[in-house]
């Protein structure tokens, strides 16, 4: 497990419309892009299935920000967690807000989803107000961003464990609705939680590719569209 100085990683809060959400961000030296993580029911900022992932892409060169999409005070009403226009609203303005941020403004942003995250992470994805050039769901619930997945432009990868069968049969009937790239990776014999011994490093391996090939390829064109202007 990777050890980040305090230099890299530091706690911030970012106010979305009001509302105080904490947050850890990682910035590496040189990074090649952030990617936002929108957790599932359940977990917060602190997961440590999310952090092995951040880790992972820390190490690979992306800067990372894992936040909460709720208050402490929000999650104690269970309906806000399904409430995907809120969670997506939140995630919108915390990518409007790393646009503001003077080390992280050029960078190509990158959404990594889990459960319930997933939905939110599809919705905002296909919102008009940010730009997001890939997005990772794992375990997610695409199906809970409804009719916005038709309007995904987003490279997307799914991945999902291969005992997790309802949530395949979930992710399948949503990729067969998103008109952009898309992928379904099945992580073998993982349950929901990718428990098992070396499931998560094999998320975090996948998510390490997309991102590689769909920031990376963001940041040359942006890039280029400079030189040219």
């Amino acid at each position: 497990m990777s050890i980040h100085t305090d230099e890299l990683s530091r706690e911030v809060v970012v106010d979305v419309k009001g509302t105080r959400l904490a947050g850890l961000l990682t910035i590496p030296p040189q990074p090649r892009g952030v990617v936002v993580f929108a957790h599932g029911s359940g977990s917060s900022r602190h997961s440590p299935r999310n952090r092995v992932v951040a880790e992972q892409l820390n190490d690979a060169g992306f800067a990372t920000l894992l936040f909460d999409l709720l208050t402490p005070a929000e999650e104690r009403d269970r309906s806000n967690v399904f409430d995907i226009e809120l969670l997506a609203g939140r995630l919108i303005g915390v990518t409007e807000w790393l646009a503001t941020q003077d080390d992280l403004a050029s960078l190509p942003v990158g959404y990594f989803g889990a459960s319930t995250g997933t939905g939110a992470a599809m919705r905002a994805a296909a919102d008009p107000r940010v730009s997001v050039s890939a997005v990772v769901s794992r375990g997610g619930r695409p199906d809970l961003a409804g009719r916005w997945l038709t309007r995904v432009r987003t490279p997307t990868l799914l991945i999902v464990g291969g005992n997790d069968q309802l949530v395949l049969g979930l992710n399948r009937r949503a990729y067969a609705l998103i008109p952009a790239e898309c992928r379904i990776a099945v992580v073998p014999r993982a349950a929901h939680l990718f428990e098992e011994p070396g499931a998560m490093r094999q998320v975090a391996e996948l998510a390490r590719r997309w991102f590689a090939i769909h920031l990376a390829s963001a940041k040359s064109l942006a890039s280029q569209e400079m030189s040219n202007g």
